[in-house]
């Protein structure tokens, strides 16, 4: 999605981000191409905004081959609001977006014949919210197949209620699609407004019910909470950071790092320590996609 950071009517900063793009983007900075390839699967439009989006995508080291293209539609638009604390609010011009039609589009056949090729398929609430109702419920199904040919699934629950019909549905697709996740990395805050639990102990306790082989809970500046399948739960703190200036893709850079260290087969504590390094230096800058050589460092400290 294209991105305006500033203030209304008032000078306005032009840039990209998108849940699931932050962690791709973050995620392939940190990897070493050789290692790892990360594809991104979206539809954008046939634009001169869409075009440089995805120009600034492959100089990253993401694979756009099912970055789709519509020609009838345009890439989502959404605008940060910071208060002084650094804290974000959204606003989103989505529904006529590309990406929401992305499984109605002539090639999207291709794109589900390449997903049966992958090792990890990566997706957030925000990929089901923005689909009509018919679509999300054949990408479950889909994603299900492919959970059953040993594609593993990893989640980030990253409710928003304003892209939901209604908090119902949201609780439905999540329970369709939680039996079949490897890796759920949810935010303590965002099951709270989804499921009303009141405390960590809720969240656990139900999301426990679905035999998740990897769950991570995350709670900002006070780090991260694992909960194994089979084994005694930790807590993974975070170190403070003095300067906060934008929390926008605080948990997308978390799951970034998090990823790049379980496919390096690191412990689950280094990889939740390696999330929190991650985020805590994305936070210092302003946007949800961050400069290149402000996360430069992170390359030899990940590897």
């Amino acid at each position: 999605m294209l991105e305006l950071n500033g203030e209304p009517f008032g000078l306005m900063h032009q840039s990209y981000g998108g849940d699931t793009l932050n962690t791709a983007t973050y995620l392939a900075r940190l990897s070493k191409a050789s290692e790892v390839e990360i594809t991104y699967i979206t539809a954008i439009g046939n634009d001169p905004f869409s075009r440089k989006m995805c120009a600034f995508w492959q100089a990253d080291g993401i694979d756009t081959r099912y970055v789709l293209t519509d020609p009838n539609r345009l890439a989502g638009l959404y605008v940060i609001q910071l208060d002084e604390h650094g804290e974000r609010t959204f606003l989103n011009w989505r529904h006529h977006s590309a990406a929401r039609y992305l499984l109605q589009h002539p090639d999207y056949p291709q794109v589900l014949a390449h997903l049966k090729t992958v090792d990890f398929i990566y997706l957030s609430g925000i990929s089901l919210a923005i689909l009509p109702p018919q679509d999300r419920l054949t990408l479950l199904a889909q994603l299900k197949a492919l959970a059953g040919q040993n594609v593993k699934i990893i989640f980030d629950s990253n409710y928003r209620p304003v892209l939901w019909e209604s908090r119902e549905v949201a609780q439905a697709c999540y329970q369709a699609l939680l039996p079949d996740i490897h890796i759920a990395l949810v935010t303590e805050e965002d099951e709270k407004a989804l499921w009303q639990d009141d405390d960590l102990v809720q969240i656990v306790a139900r999301l426990q019910h679905f035999q998740l082989p990897h769950l991570i809970v995350k709670s900002g500046k006070n780090g991260a909470d694992y909960f194994p399948l089979n084994d005694l739960p930790m807590h993974i703190s975070a170190k403070p950071v003095a300067n906060v200036i934008d929390t926008t893709a605080a948990g997308d850079a978390f799951n970034a790092g998090f990823i790049a260290g379980y496919l390096q087969h690191k412990p689950i504590e280094q990889c939740c320590r390696q999330g929190n390094q991650v985020a805590g230096v994305v936070i210092q800058h302003q946007g949800a996609i961050v400069a290149r050589d402000a996360t430069a460092h992170l390359v030899s400290q990940c590897n």
